[in-house]
């Protein structure tokens, strides 16, 4: 019997820390965090993964809450189902509860034919729809032994989760590290680059913005990030600190 192509893919990343990768090709990353007897999960992936994400979730525990690392389409999918509470940043309630950012994506200006016609249909059908915010996480705020850092930019309320113990960070899509416009790619849009980049313009809310979080980010020095997209990037966090200086400079 041929698998599910669009069945998460769960693995421990961390102490405590699950990721699940799914959606076409595990394009798509889920985090679940240990919360005492039960579960918090990270990031809303796509609606596709919403069974899947509940499945690898309660073999841990039952799912507590939701925290959205922002409320884009790719991010927010699996939330408005869950059937738990979703918190997310104060800035991106707005958003979450409406049209996940749509109002500020510039996909028209994306200057190459296949991604620009594709979006809005990929969008379309990542999306689970406005999902209604329980409660809200603000900078500093900890979250199952991780501190709440705003990353404005990508979007108003983003949010990435950092643990000083073992420098891992969760950034959802402070960066990417993925080529969001190679949609002819075999290999789209799971090939990871081994350097991270500021997101694409187009679907940024203030790029100049997205650019400050990537250096807000390095002056972390991580030694793990693990991103909205792909197979976390892990090495020196010196290394990684140069990385993303450079990843803000290209911008």
């Amino acid at each position: 019997m041929q698998l599910n192509p669009l069945k998460p893919r769960t693995e421990r990343i961390a102490d405590g820390v699950w990721r699940c990768a799914g959606d076409l090709k595990q394009a798509m990353n889920v985090y679940l965090l240990e919360d005492g007897d039960g579960v918090t999960i990270f990031d809303g992936g796509t609606a596709s993964m919403t069974e899947g994400v509940r499945e690898a979730a309660t073999q841990i525990g039952p799912i507590k809450r939701i925290v959205l690392g922002h409320g884009h389409a790719d991010h927010r999918g699996i939330a408005p189902d869950l059937g738990v509470p979703v918190l997310c940043h104060p800035a991106e309630r707005a958003d979450a509860e409406g049209d996940g950012g749509l109002h500020y994506f510039s996909i028209d200006q994306i200057p190459f034919r296949i991604p620009r016609l594709a979006y809005p249909t990929l969008l379309a059908g990542w999306d689970g729809g406005p999902v209604e915010i329980a409660d809200t996480v603000e900078e500093g705020d900890d979250v199952c032994g991780f501190e709440a850092r705003h990353f404005p930019g990508h979007a108003p309320g983003m949010i990435a989760l950092w643990r000083e113990r073992d420098r891992l960070a969760l950034v959802t899509d402070v960066v990417y590290t993925v080529d969001p416009m190679n949609l002819t790619s075999l290999h789209w849009p799971v090939r990871r680059r081994e350097w991270p980049s500021v997101p694409n313009r187009a679907f940024n809310q203030d790029h100049e913005q997205a650019k400050a979080s990537v250096r807000k980010l390095a002056e972390l020095e991580p030694a793990t990030i693990a991103p909205g997209h792909a197979a976390p990037l892990s090495g020196d966090p010196e290394y990684l600190r140069m990385l993303l200086e450079q990843a803000a400079i290209r911008g």
